[in-house]
């Protein structure tokens, strides 16, 4: 029996239902078999057990022990609630902790939703769409395709009378930003019928099978209110080629993905329900999941071309006010390779610097400043450069801008400026007049040349060079080497030697290229890129000597100036000065930074003089009290 039959301060525990004392002169003996010892008064000692007072006597009497009579001192009852409430306040403790901690995880994956519905699908439907085929622009043929789908919900006796099916699948394609979500959303505008919308990443939980189970529910609510249009988002988060992903979450998404083909395409008939997806990322989908009788049509949803610009600028200008100044047509022109959302950004960006200028209406310097953010970058000070190094950046650009002048493959000078944007100290805006898909070897070399340009100027006029044209080198042999290895452009002949054979899951730090050739073609490939390089930075040289006083005008008027475009270029090389109206056209012909700075500049002088006002008040009150 051990010592633990006593409390801390020598008495009996609560917790021990019998206790028995017995008295003896034996301390030594009791320390050996560790009973516990009270010297009591007459000096001898009391052993405090618990259990059978019987089994110790008689183990005292087998070893000649004399003890005291009247063992017995009572009977202590434990407390049984007492003695277990520490162990149930802390189950109800962890209990409540794991309820709320999952309450807690499920509420933030699943909004407002029962945290134990975990296989109820988390489609939105949507009613009443704002969203119409009036407010899609710059991809007719698209919207043709969907205005069609809408006629067969609409009238399907239109087609099933010649005997046409209602496709099961539409699978939108393209770049982001190209309005593959916006057509769906007019879809759900114009149909009239039950328009059920999921993102793909909606489907996958940390928890096996919830992903299937969520499939099987949409579907099963779908053909409920059929006819209807299920809309997935990003369906490439769910729809990857299966056997290629790394651990156990790989599973079950490839469970759900299996489901998904099943309701597409299996035994049970879905008809009047239409699956509409998209996704930029088509490369990576399943091939199960492309194939005719689940997403029976593909629609590329391409970039716009210069008419479908126009066309997406005047849907955004609608609910705002512009100066007369604006030419959307022109825009157009200078924005070739925006996307619909680029477009819309930038006209939200022009409308809040007009607001910042206390402007009435948007005007071009806005709407060009606005498209200098999305391209660049925001406009930076020029006070940190050094006047020796404004003087290099303006020969810097001026050599790329004489080029761009000079070649007539090369694409058109729009701007050029030297106010610092993003991570560049300047930069030249260039741009084709129309669309182009293709682009020729002597395009390729002139865009090369081109970004020699502005290294070769500080050759020539510095005898020096920088570091502001290591992204030009970069863009520059990147150009080479893809004419050498993708394109044939070069004496090697028209074979691709270079193919990314990594799987298009995995980080591309994880891809490898495949190479088709010895250690002797690398060499040889190496060569004819140096020698596309070499060419074009001889011709850059060459452009640069011939042309040096247009070089030294056009970046002699940047230092004065900091951004002239296109018509001003134009016109300062025919009369070798600016035009006499400049300073009162400052803001058409300034991009617009500029203006903002001298308006910011005005509105800390005001609010400077504001608050010596302010404080000069105050002083003259301190100074009447004092006099008082």
């Amino acid at each position: 029996m051990g010592s633990d039959t006593l409390d801390g301060n020598g008495n009996p525990d609560p917790s021990i239902s019998h206790y028995y004392t017995f008295s003896t002169d034996r301390e030594a003996f009791f320390d050996e078999v560790y009973y516990p010892l009270v010297q009591n008064e007459s000096g001898g000692y009391d052993v405090v057990t618990s259990g059978s007072a019987q089994t110790l006597t008689q183990f005292l009497d087998a070893q000649s022990l004399k003890y005291g009579t009247g063992s017995n001192i009572g009977v202590y009852h434990e407390n049984l609630f007492l003695s277990y409430l520490p162990t149930i306040i802390y189950l109800v403790i962890m209990i409540a902790l794991f309820f709320f901690l999952f309450r807690a995880l499920m509420g933030a994956t699943r909004g407002n939703q029962n945290a134990f519905d975990f296989n109820k699908s988390r489609a939105r439907r949507v009613d009443d769409s704002k969203v119409k085929f009036k407010d899609v622009a710059g991809c007719d043929e698209e919207k043709a395709e969907m205005v069609e789908l809408v006629d067969y919900l609409k009238d399907p006796k239109k087609f099933t009378k010649y005997g046409a099916k209602l496709p099961k699948g539409v699978l939108l394609v393209g770049p982001p930003g190209t309005g593959k979500t916006l057509l769906a959303k007019a879809v759900a505008g114009e149909a009239g019928v039950p328009f059920y919308s999921i993102s793909g990443s909606d489907f996958v939980e940390m928890f096996v099978g919830v992903g299937a189970g969520r499939v099987r529910d949409l579907f099963k609510t779908a053909k409920q209110n059929a006819p209807c249009v299920v809309f997935i988002d990003e369906i490439d988060a769910v729809g990857r080629q299966r056997g290629a992903g790394l651990g156990g979450g790989n599973d079950e998404r490839e469970q759900t993905l299996n489901q998904l083909l099943v309701e597409l395409d299996g035994f049970e008939d879905n008809s009047g329900v239409i699956v509409i997806a998209a996704t930029n990322r088509a490369d990576v989908l399943d091939p199960a999941l492309l194939r005719a009788g689940r997403f029976d049509r593909q629609i590329t949803v391409s970039l716009p071309d210069k008419e479908g610009r126009e066309a997406i600028f005047k849907v955004h200008a609608r609910d705002k006010k512009f100066a007369s100044d604006v030419d959307f047509s022109q825009l157009a022109k200078r924005t070739i390779g925006f996307s619909g959302a680029d477009i819309a950004n930038v006209l939200n960006e022009a409308a809040i610097l007009a607001v910042r200028a206390k402007r009435d209406a948007i005007t071009t310097a806005d709407i060009d400043e606005a498209i200098d953010r999305r391209i660049v970058g925001i406009a930076k000070s020029s006070k940190g450069m050094s006047d020796k190094e404004r003087r290099q950046v303006a020969y810097h650009e001026s050599g790329h801008a004489i080029i761009g002048l000079t070649l007539k493959d090369s694409d058109k000078v729009r701007k050029i400026t030297i106010i610092p944007r993003g991570q560049t100290g300047g930069h030249v805006l260039m741009g084709p007049d129309e669309d182009r898909f293709l682009m020729t070897k002597n395009e390729l070399i002139a865009k090369i040349v081109g970004y020699l340009g502005g290294r070769s100027s500080e050759e020539i006029f510095f005898k020096d060079v920088s570091t502001g044209a290591s992204n030009d080198i970069e863009n520059a042999t990147r150009i080479a080497r893809s004419m050498v290895v993708e394109y044939g452009m070069s004496s090697l002949g028209p074979i691709q030697y270079e193919k990314d054979s990594g799987s298009v899951f995995l980080g591309r730090d994880y891809t490898n290229t495949q190479r088709n050739f010895s250690i002797q073609v690398a060499d040889e490939i190496d060569k004819e890129v140096r020698k596309i390089i070499e060419d074009a930075h001889a011709q850059a040289l060459k452009i640069i000597n011939e042309r040096k006083d247009d070089v030294s005008l056009i970046a002699e008027t940047l230092l004065e100036y900091e951004t002239i475009n296109e018509e001003q270029i134009d016109y300062l090389l025919k009369n070798r000065k600016m035009p006499d109206n400049f300073a009162t056209q400052k803001d058409s012909a300034l991009s617009g930074a500029k203006h903002l700075q001298e308006v910011e500049k005005e509105e800390e002088t005001k609010k400077a003089k504001e608050t010596n006002n302010e404080d000069k008040k105050v002083e003259d009150s301190s100074n009447n009290s004092e006099t008082k």
